[in-house]
Parts: structure tokens; C-alpha cells; sequence
């Protein structure tokens, strides 16, 4: 794969990942529950239950329940999922357990491995640009070396360990995930996989019978379909974080995780097939806002003169004359106003008689605390 420039929209709120899939057929783009996959996130709750409060339960019940040296063990090596998610912990051909996909990952070279276990958290340069291996490069090492140590000295400890021994390390990681295994993630494994699998199929099967655009509508709202002016086809991810990549002749993986929400991965690193780990949320969440429509409600809001006349709005509807005299404005500054947050969607407007009246819509208001936290963690 060549390198990829970073990619961006007009604005931030219109931030987008692209994945080039021009001419891939169908059959190169697989679903695939993960094993290692879902640890990852589970890993990831454990370290940051914040982002998880539908998880709350089993993140305290997981974590009061394991073993001292488990948990100090995993505290060493939690810049791999917490932050981000390190690609290692994201395969693109996912296996049947978690220690056939172990296996696969023994098979990666200790320089990509290297690289990829310090791509998010100790790399200031672009995720989507190629970086050589501080294994090999001098100038990478010390300077991999230098973010890890502002990253506090667990982080440049293990980073150490990891230059000068990265067999030794390699072997240590494994057997960490192992005792995870053991200790918790196979029975989780066991709860949720059924579920994931299920949804794998699913896609897999509106993939095959409806289409691309069909499979991904059904997969995430942060997901789309944009042909392009020279004839290419290309998936948009919505997302703070814009990257490209190219899915054609490596494929595309999409993985279901049961610990995700809200967050959307995108592994499209150089030289590492396309994965996107979606959630699988409940049925009862409402889908995520997009950014753009997240960014406008937020700009709406932010004028002193719409954040008065909304005192008036979410107490019962009220015509543009009225709120014109409330605001001490005239009614075409009121209509100026009103249009704004119209366009946002957060007013409804019905006409009685002669009159329109104009009424803050309170269920978009509520959403937007957890829309902007939804469209920053995804």
C-alpha cells in the first residue's frame, strides 16, 4: 500500500476516514466477529469505564474480581487499548478463538509489530503516513522513547522493554491476553459471541442481497457510500479524524463488538488491510447525530440572543412577535434567529390559524450533551 495523506472536509464538524473500495467485489469484504477484537475492547472499559456507563456493572464487577499481579500486569500495557485501540488488537482476518488469532499475530516481524504497538501513543506524526521502525532507525527510537517518557515512566518502562527485547515482550503481551482469557474473557466470550455472529451474518447477508449501501446503512450511520467525480467509490466514516486509505487488492473486514459503543474504529494504517470495528448497539439507543448536524446545533446555541430567546421557547411555543417583544428585537431579527436554529433542528413549528408558533424542540436539546460526547468518542 502506498502512503495516505491525511484527509479532511471543509470544516472539522465534516471530517471524514475514506476507504477506497473502487471495483472491490462483494466477496472481498467479509463481517467476522473477532475474539481478539472484542478483549481489546473489553480491555479498553476496564481502563476507561467513563466512556462505557451502559457497562458500568460489568467493568466494576471485572475489575474488583482480578488478581493483583493481573492487574498490575495490565496497567503496564494499557496505552495499547486506552486511548485508542493499537491495530494489533484489531485483525483483519479474524480467527475462531483468540489462540489461533494469538498465533497469527506471533507471525507479524518484530519491526511492524513494533510499529504498530507504537503507532497511537507514542507517534505524533500521521497515523496514515508510513513511519519507519524504531528498531532499525535511530532517530525513531529516541524519539519514541522521548514521548513515551512524557507519557509518565510506566509507559517509558515498557517502551524500553520493548526496544531492547522485543521477543521477550512479544511472549510477555501473549501471556497477558492469555490470563485475560482465563480470567474473565472467556466466559464474556462466550456471552456475547452468539450475538456477534448473528449480526455478521446479518450484514453479510444484506451485503450479498441489497448491496453495499444497504449493509452499511444497516451498520452504522457514521457509514456511507460516496462515488466520486473520476469514477471511484469510496467509503466515508464519519469521524473526527480524517485518514485515507485503499481497500482494493488487500479487501475490507468490518467487525462487530458488543463493548464498543460509541466508538467506530478504522484501521487504515499503511501496509495493514482496512478493518472497521462497528458496535453493535442496543435497541433502545437512538442512532448517532452526525458531526456536521452536531457542530451546527452547538453554533446555534452559542449566540446570546438564541440562547435567550430558547428561556422562552422550552416553556411553551410563542410567535415571532412575541418573542420579538421578549428580546427587545425586531421581528425580522427574530425570523433571522429562528431560521438558524430551524435549520439545526432544534424548533418545531406549527401554524394555528394566522399565526405560526415556534417551540423548542426538547428532545434534540437533551441529546446534544451525549451527541457531542458520542461524536468525540466515536
Amino acid at each position: 500500500m502506498t502512503s495516505k495523506a491525511v484527509v479532511a472536509d471543509r470544516t472539522i464538524g465534516a471530517m471524514v476516514s475514506v476507504i477506497d473500495i473502487t471495483g472491490l467485489p462483494p466477496e472481498r469484504m467479509v463481517f467476522s466477529p473477532s475474539p481478539l477484537a472484542e478483549l481489546g475492547a473489553a480491555l479498553h472499559v476496564l481502563s476507561e469505564p467513563g466512556h462505557h456507563p451502559g457497562l458500568h456493572g460489568w467493568a466494576t464487577a471485572t475489575a474488583a474480581g482480578l488478581k493483583p499481579d493481573l492487574a498490575d500486569r495490565l496497567h503496564e500495557a494499557d496505552f495499547l487499548w486506552r486511548s485508542s485501540r493499537s491495530d494489533l488488537l484489531l485483525p483483519a482476518e479474524p480467527g475462531a478463538t483468540l489462540a489461533e488469532e494469538l498465533d497469527a499475530l506471533d507471525r507479524i516481524d518484530d519491526e511492524t509489530f513494533v510499529a504498530a504497538a507504537f503507532e497511537i501513543a507514542c507517534s505524533p506524526t500521521s497515523y496514515a503516513l508510513p513511519s519507519p521502525s524504531p528498531l532499525v532507525d535511530a532517530g525513531e527510537r529516541a524519539r519514541v522513547r522521548e514521548l513515551a517518557a512524557a507519557r509518565g515512566p510506566k509507559q517509558a518502562a515498557f517502551v524500553d522493554r520493548m526496544l531492547e527485547d522485543p521477543d521477550g515482550l512479544r511472549v510477555w503481551l501473549r501471556r497477558l491476553l492469555e490470563d485475560c482469557d482465563q480470567a474473565f474473557f472467556a466466559d464474556t466470550w462466550h456471552r456475547v459471541r452468539g450475538q456477534l455472529a448473528a449480526d455478521a451474518r446479518h450484514k453479510g447477508e444484506l451485503l450479498r442481497r441489497k448491496g453495499l449501501e444497504e449493509a452499511l446503512a444497516a451498520t452504522s450511520a457514521a457509514l456511507s457510500v460516496v462515488p466520486g467525480e473520476d469514477g471511484q467509490r469510496r467509503i466515508h466514516v464519519d469521524k473526527l479524524a480524517g485518514g485515507e486509505t485503499t481497500a482494493v487488492g488487500q479487501g475490507l473486514t468490518f467487525v462487530p463488538t458488543a463493548f464498543g459503543w460509541p466508538h467506530l474504529l478504522v484501521v487504515y494504517a499503511p501496509g495493514w488491510r482496512p478493518v472497521i470495528q462497528y458496535p453493535v448497539a442496543a435497541p433502545e439507543l437512538p442512532p448517532p447525530a452526525a458531526l456536521e448536524l452536531v457542530q451546527r446545533r452547538m453554533d446555534a446555541l452559542a449566540h446570546p440572543m438564541r440562547m435567550r430567546m430558547c428561556l422562552s421557547l422550552a416553556r411553551g411555543p410563542h410567535t415571532t412577535g412575541e418573542l420579538a417583544e421578549w428580546c427587545g428585537i425586531t421581528p425580522p431579527e427574530v425570523s433571522r434567529h429562528i431560521a438558524v436554529m430551524k435549520k439545526a433542528g432544534l424548533l418545531t413549528t406549527r401554524r394555528r390559524g394566522r399565526y405560526v408558533l415556534h417551540q423548542l424542540e426538547l428532545t434534540a436539546v437533551a441529546r446534544l450533551g451525549s451527541d457531542f460526547l458520542e461524536s468525540v468518542l466515536r
